[in-house]
């Protein structure tokens, strides 16, 4: 049965429209544990447009579920995963001007820079996340820089604008799932899912995650956090997974 692992990091973006002290992510997590969610993700730029420092701080010392640290293959951030030693970190590419995340990381070509820098971090028991595209190669890079999990990029699916442009993504994911499985690797997806397209995922056996936050935080501004989370579960619960 897949699991359901909630983004926070647009109350934050809310929280610093008006740079003060709410909504505070931090209580969003503890109430999307409350109402089921499996574990709280947290992407801390390099640049702090949303989460800060003092958030993934306290998120790591209150969180009762697993705590995904999404972040930038960076120094800095490495020095952070080991200090607050999250249960996983997902590697994600950041631009400075993009809004969200547009694409997958690149592995190809970075696979001995990226088993080096994960290193550190698998020594201490801290699990690795690729964030990458369903292309077969950064698969079987993914792969050989030892990655135990992707997270399949669902962005370009979710923003097709035709049905027809919407299922040859989803084929091209399908078919990356299929790959991902056959090479040993843990299979999760993110990226602007909701609760429409998530369905044809339905029928889609050995997702472990689904990585959700916008849909989720956008939902709650009408319903509550407690409702917007248990509705999302409600659904996943019902795949054939």
């Amino acid at each position: 049965m897949p699991v359901l692992c909630v983004n926070v990091d647009h109350v934050a973006t809310i929280r610093q429209a008006r740079l003060g002290i709410e909504p505070d992510p931090v209580t969003a997590a503890a109430m999307c544990e409350l109402a089921g969610a499996a574990g709280i993700i947290m992407h801390l730029r390099e640049d702090r447009r949303h989460v800060q420092d003092r958030d993934i701080n306290l998120i790591s010392q209150t969180i009762q579920t697993d705590f995904h640290f999404e972040m930038a293959a960076t120094e800095e951030m490495q020095q952070i995963a080991l200090r607050i030693k999250p249960a996983t970190v997902c590697l994600v590419p950041e631009k400075r001007e993009e809004l969200t995340t547009e694409g997958g990381l690149n592995c190809i070509g970075q696979e001995k820079r990226l088993i080096e820098y994960l290193a550190p971090l698998h020594e201490q028991g801290i699990g690795s996340s690729f964030f990458i595209d369903a292309d077969p190669d950064q698969i079987k890079a993914s792969k050989a820089i030892g990655a135990e999990y992707v997270e399949i990029h669902t962005g370009h699916f979710a923003d097709a604008k035709t049905r027809i442009d919407q299922k040859n993504e989803l084929s091209r994911i399908i078919d990356g799932i299929k790959l991902c499985q056959d090479l040993g690797l843990k299979v999760n997806l993110g990226h602007g899912l909701n609760y429409t397209n998530i369905l044809d995922f339905a029928e889609v056996p050995g997702i472990c995650e689904y990585s959700i936050g916008h849909s989720i935080m956008a939902r709650a501004i009408y319903l509550g956090i407690d409702r917007a989370v248990r509705d999302m579960l409600k659904l996943i619960r019902t795949f054939v997974n």
